[in-house]
């Protein structure tokens, strides 16, 4: 933290046993008592500390603030407003529980609580991933290794110009977010260093990606290694540009580890953004994202994400339409295909303003004893007339013991709006796309994986770059049939 006083209300939060230090435990962090979890320490406090600092603050969230603020040991300037803010933000956050927080009341997140939370001191000494695109950009555990590509820039190393200012006013203004959570809050505190994709106006270079990659390590099955990367990416005025970001772990298979990363795109008027996004974490991994979009006025926003990995996967996705005649386009897939495998994608499209346009498509598979949770929200308010906005999920059980909790829904207050949204959720294929294989003397298991295979290319194949795009199916048709023998364990446990 930069100043004395945030800083010291952490100290002053936090109960009289002292400081955690995440290299030498070996037992879970658990909330204590709720006798103590909010108990002073007996340390004088400012009067304007003391006005500052809510009366109320948990345990569990201040030791990972903590933690988080000391491991930042030098930033950029710029991140002051927004590190500052979620640090008082945090002294009166509680941890979410499915009894105490609705958005997270079909997420079990306790996973994050399985083992005690350590941090990244230097990036792993580990090959770098190939990238096939000349902008490229890698993080490892949260840390900025590389960045390469004309419109590419860590935040620290921006020269004084256009770039900076837009990245200085964008970090400001995430400091007001007013829907954000713990995760997000988690993110600002402990982000080492911000990269910047800024394309000026005019400029268009969609067809040429900035792929950014993101590899993730653990640290031993003591510990669990939480990371903090953070993106953001503005395109001015009649600008396009193309983002894929891949999510991936590293160096010893199964690790357990935490990615917590936040990426926020701002669009301006006429301008374009598309967006990929490959989650493909170890098994044993949670992996917790913020995505935050501003549209302005005739701008288009396109974004596919393939969802596989991780143990706990949460995605959080705002989009806010802030001018009219605005496009928003989200296509997902998910697949559970683990046992006791979570994802969960919480989306909120916000329209204000006239003849918005907006496509929602949402899939997933869930096998073995999976949970998939969707919770969409499309709010087309007052000033929002001539709207068109469609939404629809579409949902495949193929275990008895899989569970899927689904939430699509419109909140319209304009009154000459074309709004529809649609859910279906079903534990079989359609018999007659079967029958139709197995009258051309396909049999019956071949016939299922194809249709299996299809349904979830029918988004991985929205992803406009070759490379990302057949990775991505190979991995899913490798998980496809791997999942048959999950779900015929799961059965039989």
């Amino acid at each position: 933290m930069s100043t004395g006083q945030t800083r010291r209300s952490f100290a002053d939060a936090m109960p009289s046993p002292s400081p955690l230090c995440a290299a030498s435990c070996s037992t879970a962090l658990r909330a204590p008592p709720p006798l103590l979890r909010f108990r002073r320490s007996a340390s004088p406090v400012t009067a304007s500390l003391a006005r500052a600092a809510p009366a109320v603050s948990d345990d569990l969230v201040l030791r990972i603030a903590e933690q988080l603020e000391d491991s930042v040991t030098s930033s950029s300037p710029l991140l002051d407003p927004l590190r500052s803010a979620s640090a008082l933000s945090l002294l009166s956050t509680p941890w979410p529980t499915r009894r105490s927080n609705e958005a997270f009341r079909f997420t079990d997140i306790s996973y994050l609580r399985s083992f005690p939370i350590s941090l990244p001191s230097k990036a792993p000494d580990l090959a770098p991933p190939a990238s096939p695109f000349p902008s490229h950009v890698l993080f490892s555990d949260g840390l900025l290794v590389s960045a390469s590509g004309v419109h590419v820039s860590a935040l620290a190393d921006l020269p004084p110009g256009r770039a900076r200012d837009r990245a200085a006013a964008a970090l400001a203004a995430s400091a007001e977010f007013a829907h954000k959570d713990l995760f997000y809050d988690f993110n600002a505190v402990g982000a080492r260093d911000v990269v910047v994709v800024h394309v000026p106006e005019g400029v268009k270079v969609a067809d040429d990606p900035v792929h950014i990659m993101f590899t993730y390590t653990n640290c031993g099955a003591e510990s669990m290694l939480m990371s903090n990367p953070r993106v953001l990416v503005v395109a001015e005025k009649e600008a396009e540009v193309a983002i894929v970001e891949e999510h991936f772990g590293a160096g010893e298979e199964g690790g357990c580890y935490w990615a917590n990363p936040v990426a926020e795109i701002i669009i301006d008027a006429g301008a374009r953004v598309v967006h990929s996004y490959v989650q493909r974490q170890s098994f044993a991994a949670a992996h917790t994202k913020w995505t935050v979009v501003q549209q302005d006025t005739s701008s288009k926003y396109e974004f596919v994400e393939v969802s596989t990995g991780a143990k706990l996967n949460r995605h959080n996705l705002h989009i806010q339409q802030l001018g009219p005649e605005t496009e928003t386009e989200l296509s997902t897939l998910h697949l559970t295909s683990q046992n006791k495998q979570i994802h969960d994608l919480h989306s909120k499209l916000i329209l204000d303003h006239p003849r918005g346009f907006s496509r929602q498509l949402h899939k997933c598979i869930a096998c073995a004893t999976g949970n998939s949770i969707f919770d969409g929200n499309i709010k087309v308010n007052r000033y929002a007339q001539q709207t068109d906005a469609g939404q629809e999920t579409k949902c495949l059980i193929l275990s008895p013991k899989a569970l899927v909790n689904v939430k699509p829904n419109l909140q319209i207050i304009a009154d000459d709006v074309k709004c529809t949204h649609g859910a279906a959720i079903s534990g079989e294929l359609d018999p007659n796309e079967l029958f139709y294989f197995q009258a051309r003397g396909i049999n019956a298991e071949t016939a299922t994986d194809a249709l299996l295979y299809f349904f979830g290319a029918h988004v991985i194949k929205r992803i406009p770059f070759k490379p990302i795009n057949e990775n991505a199916l190979a991995q899913f048709k490798e998980l496809l049939a791997s999942s048959r023998q999950t779900t015929y364990d799961a059965l039989l446990s």
